[in-house]
């Protein structure tokens, strides 16, 4: 039996949702300092047509390679629709109606209540979708709009919009708890619908994968589900199985900041070599604090507010299928303790030292793939093109090495790189979300090698000055 593990598919998807972006960290803390700060954001929020359109979101979903963005001049968002090469697609962007409405579908516990008139106008069209229709099981709890507007009135929880209309409510699932508070039942809701939606485009797209067969699902989501005893205890991932109808499978959290895709492929792999399972799905769903991070810079520019879809990827990992992209187990690099913080030393433990191992030349690597973060959402924050900053580094550390020559570190990013396309979801944008383009490229040839690396803040928790990473090389299967 060949257990060597390939990634067998990737799948994205992405969910516009608007009426949701208030209720980001920052937009939240804005307008509860400064209430007209709502209004202001309401005329800068895109419609439906306006995302779908949107190059970088075609591009998350596979629509175009990234590097179709180094032939558009910026700004992206008022630029028409491509025309022509288009490629065939590995996830889709879903309106924030259907999404709302699986919010209360997904919820065992009943806190989302729908409007009634509400729910019967979008759910011929939910039912109707070949990737929806299998997590419409159940009903949702309905109310009238006398109902909504009392619950409303009350302020127990947070009403949801379509607009400027109420069409849905999530109550508090408890008086005391604060892990329990709907904002906090909300993010964790947004981030089990949008990884199950990624999981079942995954089988869309796949019909030798089905639900019954997949063994484990690791999640490596930025969520903390939990109660105010164990604040952050998951377990997202199989709570996403269950939704996703995967009754077979079990599944375990993977917590590293944005880092976790890296770890979590990883043990899937591992998983997969060992023989403990034949087909592993790493998933990561979608963070909806960061919505509008950076709505305050858009308004002061006059742009469209970027930050309004959340995003979520889906990873099967499986057996030896004779096809499929390795993951190469040996070439896995590690950020130890005494590494440190410093971004050099970071680079160096996770890019050279692996490449040196394998004794591996930058040659033999078509692309090193990192965070992916979109420029035009990051540059009017003054928080500049996090790749292209990132790849000087690299070439910079592997010049300093003799990787490369110093004159080759200008164009490094062309060369060897990719250009950031991602919304700003943190875990999606480091690395993951590249994941079903690097697949489709090792599997038709135009690639051989994918060097992926994502790297942790850990001090954003408080608990140490460390900074943490993994990376992982993907090969063409032969």
């Amino acid at each position: 039996m060949n257990l060597r593990p390939v990634i067998k598919e990737g799948a994205s998807a992405l969910i516009h949702t608007p009426g949701l972006v208030r209720y980001g960290s920052k937009p939240s803390r804005e307008i509860a300092a400064r209430p007209s700060r709502l209004g202001e954001l309401g005329t800068a929020l895109r419609k439906f047509e306006q995302a779908e359109n949107y190059l970088p979101n075609q591009i998350f979903l596979g629509k175009y390679p990234p590097e179709t963005l180094l032939q558009i001049d910026k700004p992206w968002f008022n630029q028409p629709p491509l025309n022509g090469n288009e490629l065939p697609v590995f996830g889709e962007i879903i309106p924030e109606e259907a999404f709302l409405a699986l919010l209360a579908l997904a919820d065992v516990f009943k806190h989302v209540c729908l409007l009634d008139k509400f729910w019967e106008s979008i759910k011929t069209g939910v039912e109707a979708s070949p990737l929806l229709a299998p997590l419409v099981r159940g009903a949702p709890t309905l109310w009238t709009a006398g109902q909504l507007l009392a619950e409303i009135e009350k302020g127990n929880g947070l009403p949801l919009f379509v607009g400027r209309e109420p069409v849905a409510f999530i109550q508090h699932g408890h008086a005391e708890d604060e892990s329990l508070t709907a904002p906090i039942l909300l993010e964790n809701l947004c981030a089990k619908v949008s990884a199950a939606v990624a999981v079942r485009r995954l089988f869309v797209q796949n019909a030798e994968l089905q639900p019954g067969s997949v063994d484990f699902v690791l999640s490596c989501s930025e969520e903390a589900i939990g109660d105010r005893y164990q604040r952050g205890g998951g377990n997202l991932a199989k709570v996403v199985a269950e939704f996703a109808g995967c009754d077979q499978a079990s599944g375990a959290d993977i917590k590293d900041f944005c880092a976790a895709p890296i770890p979590a492929i990883v043990m899937a792999a591992a998983l997969i070599q060992s023989g403990v399972f034949e087909n592993v799905i790493v998933v990561g769903g979608s963070s909806l604090p960061k919505l509008g991070m950076k709505f305050l810079y858009h308004l002061e520019k006059r742009l469209p507010v970027l930050e309004d879809v959340q995003a979520a990827v889906a990873v099967w990992v499986g057996r030896d299928d004779g096809r499929s992209p390795v993951v190469n187990l040996a070439g896995v690099g590690r950020h130890p303790v005494r590494a440190g913080a410093a971004l050099d030393q970071q680079l160096r433990a996770l890019v050279i030292e692996p490449m040196e191992r394998l004794h591996l030349d930058v040659s033999t690597i078509d692309k090193f793939v990192t965070e992916l973060h979109n420029p035009e959402i990051t540059l009017p924050a003054n928080g500049g093109d996090i790749a292209e900053r990132n790849y000087r580094m690299l070439a910079a550390v592997l010049a300093s090495c003799g990787k490369i020559s110093r004159a080759e570190i200008g164009g490094f990013m062309r060369q060897k790189g990719v250009p950031g396309y991602a919304p700003t979801q943190g875990h999606i944008a480091s690395a993951l979300a590249y994941v079903p383009h690097a697949v489709r490229g090792l599997k038709n040839g135009e690639l051989g090698r994918c060097l992926l690396f994502a790297r942790a803040s850990l001090f954003l928790g408080q608990m140490s000055q460390l900074s943490d990473g993994m990376s992982v090389l993907l090969e063409r299967h032969s």
